[in-house]
This record gives C-alpha cells, sequence and structure tokens, in this order.
C-alpha cells in the first residue's frame, strides 16, 4: 500500500483540556517520509515528531518533548490520523496542547474524510508482531499482549470496578467504521476525581461539553448520557489507536489491551519496539 497525506490544509480552534488556554491548530500536507511532526508556532523551535521516544509525561494524556519544546494532549488527532491513513503531516499550533473540541476526535475525522488523501509515489512501512510479547504492570493490573496476525486489530477491556460502567469491550479492524464507531466517542472522568484533578491543575478546560462524567454509583453526572453502551471502551480504544501510532509506522498484529492508559500504552510499545 502507498504512503498517503492529506489534499489540503485543515484548521480547528478551541481550549486545551487540561490548560483551558486558547490554540489555533493546522494540519497540513507533508511529503514522503515525512511522518506525522508538530510545529510550535509560538516559538522558534525544532519541530517535534510523533515518536514514542518523545513521550515525557502520561498524566491523564499523552505530552511529547523533543529538544525541551512540549506537545500536549496530542493523542485524538493522531488516532484519526492512523486510523484513517495519513502517514505524512505537519501540524502547526500556537500554544502546547492541542484543543479538546468536544472530547472525541470525530472533528478531525470528519474533515480528514470530507476532504480525503493525497496518494504518494512511495510503499508504506509497517512493523510487523512477528512473535508474541507481553507487557505488565502489577502495580495498575493494566496488560497489553502484541500477537502476530495478517491483519491490525486492537481488542480493549476496561474495568475500574464501577457499578454505572462495569466491565467493557471495543474492537477496532479492517471492517470497524472509525468514523462514526469509535472517533464520536468522547473523553471522561469519575465525579470524585474532580477536584483532585483541578487541584493538580488538569481538567481546567473540561466541561460537560466535551467530556462525560461519571457518578458512581448514581449514573452520569449532568444527564450527559453515553451515546453507546461501551462508550467509555470506545475512547479508550480511540486513545490507545492514536498512543500506538507513536511507533512511526502502522503495526500489523493483533494487539489485546486490558486496562490501558497513555502510561501503559507507551511503556509497552517502548520495550516491543526494542525486541524488534
Amino acid at each position: 500500500m502507498k504512503q498517503h497525506t492529506l489534499r489540503q490544509s485543515l484548521s480547528f480552534s478551541g481550549v486545551g483540556v487540561h490548560s483551558g488556554k486558547p490554540v489555533n491548530l493546522r494540519i497540513s500536507p507533508a511529503p514522503i517520509d515525512f511522518g506525522i511532526r508538530f510545529n510550535r508556532t509560538d516559538l522558534q523551535a525544532e519541530v517535534v515528531p510523533a515518536r514514542v521516544d518523545c513521550v515525557a509525561r502520561t498524566r491523564r494524556a499523552t505530552a511529547l518533548s523533543y529538544k525541551g519544546v512540549k506537545v500536549l494532549t496530542p493523542e485524538h488527532l493522531l488516532s484519526a490520523l492512523s486510523a484513517l491513513g495519513v502517514d505524512n503531516a505537519l501540524i502547526d499550533l500556537d500554544a502546547a496542547e492541542l484543543p479538546i473540541l468536544d472530547g472525541s476526535a470525530r472533528p478531525y475525522a470528519e474533515a480528514i474524510r470530507a476532504d480525503g488523501l493525497a496518494e504518494q509515489d512511495a510503499e508504506r512501512a509497517y512493523l510487523v508482531i512477528e512473535k508474541p510479547f507481553v507487557y505488565e504492570d502489577r502495580r495498575s493490573g493494566s496488560r497489553l499482549v502484541f500477537e502476530p496476525a495478517d491483519e491490525t486489530r486492537i481488542e480493549v477491556t476496561i474495568d475500574f470496578n464501577s457499578q454505572v460502567v462495569g466491565v467493557q469491550q471495543a474492537v477496532f479492524d479492517a471492517s470497524t467504521d472509525y468514523l462514526h464507531e469509535i472517533a464520536p466517542c468522547r473523553t471522561f472522568c469519575f465525579l470524585h476525581e474532580v477536584k483532585l484533578l483541578l487541584k493538580l491543575g488538569l481538567i481546567r478546560g473540561g466541561s460537560l461539553d466535551n467530556a462525560l462524567v461519571v457518578d458512581e454509583p448514581r449514573g452520569y453526572y449532568g444527564g450527559k448520557e453515553p451515546m453507546f453502551d461501551n462508550e467509555l471502551a470506545r475512547h479508550k480504544l480511540l486513545d490507545l489507536i492514536g498512543d500506538l501510532s507513536l511507533a512511526g509506522h502502522p503495526i500489523r498484529g493483533k494487539i489485546t489491551a486490558y486496562k490501558p492508559g497513555h502510561k501503559v500504552n507507551a511503556q509497552a510499545l517502548k520495550k516491543w519496539i526494542e525486541t524488534l
């Protein structure tokens, strides 16, 4: 399969979910083998490659850092680019954190799908899972399993020991309609976490317009109900697709994730890449 980039530039504006700061973002076509890179237009600095070796922090979001330049919360955009087959793109932004928009990847995915992709005259390279690999985090109980398979398949199971959420599962493979089944799924948190997260300087841009809030054991706070029975698992799958794209190339094989999160996603990916 050939590499692809965007047909034309796409622009978005909003606020960062954690910083609460306004940001303007522009995604532009890029040449063959460019990959996905971020350019902080508010700084005169190096571009930041979307690679797992640039992951600097994973507290409630993924953060990239390259030569002192930070890019925060890129996972929703990276998820849409990866799932829709964009190999090369330059992302300009005038603040550190990407906009949360509606808390999902839908605005990005809709714009990318509407404009379509441009095929490039070079073959796409894949990272192939050739033997089983297991990464476990004993403290959190999280586990990612990499296994050989002819096509890409990602399976997610979440379990927060929650009466409201329950145990949920979600799957992404060649038959999945990412735009309608995964991209619209919103970020979430639990109501009992909100005060602590604010004290830590997080979710300053969060609201019921861009997040689901679980009010255990009563239901969902503010009457904002999930659009799918397993929307929370689908959002964790959305995040995982974005985090796995930091491998730098699409991964061919099966990945099964139990209780995934940004930290364990990055650690598992780094360790697996070291085995190649």
